[in-house]
């Protein structure tokens, strides 16, 4: 993670632009995957999964984390939980969760063990999460080849546009 400046006046700024990857930041430890999860992943990772999605941890110290989260359209998310809470505030497009269409300024909680997923809008979805934990897990709940076999299909179908996506904006 780089390091923080810190004026001398002792408050701390985080630059957006110094923000590493989800992965690289290695705040987020991924639980073992089952064979076909495994082979699930690599589908979708081939057909282009990565190009789904962009994820930064802007802030990442003692008890507390901020993550800003870029999905875009169609963005094939495993249903999942995490061992910390997490608050969610979509900044601009958004979601589908469960049975609720949410958007810009909206915010949900999802409590620490809880299965859940969301599918990002039309315009995909650009969000902050915020946890009282600087380390957490992702445990992988798409346990199926159905799942697997449809997000790589997924992928697939939307690598192109995905590499020339935009953020979705705010509209007032």
């Amino acid at each position: 993670m780089p390091e923080a400046t810190q004026p001398r006046d002792g408050f701390t700024i985080f630059r957006a632009a110094d923000a590493p990857g989800l992965m690289e930041a290695g705040c987020m430890a991924v639980e073992p995957f089952s064979p076909v999860q495994r082979a699930g992943m690599d589908a979708a990772l081939a057909a282009g999964f990565l190009e789904g999605d962009e994820v930064k941890v802007l802030v990442n110290i003692p008890g507390f984390s901020l993550t800003h989260v870029w999905f875009k359209k169609g963005y094939p998310l495993p249903l999942h939980s995490h061992d910390a809470d997490c608050l969610y505030y979509i900044i601009a497009g958004g979601v589908r969760l469960g049975t609720e269409d949410l958007g810009a300024r909206d915010s949900f909680f999802i409590p620490a063990g809880v299965p859940y997923t969301y599918r990002p809008g039309e315009n995909g979805v650009e969000l902050l999460e915020f946890r009282q934990a600087n380390n957490f897990n992702f445990l992988n709940l798409a346990k199926g080849e159905t799942f697997w076999t449809k997000a790589a299909a997924t992928c697939e179908a939307n690598r192109a546009d995905w590499r020339t996506a935009e953020r979705p904006t705010l509209n007032a």
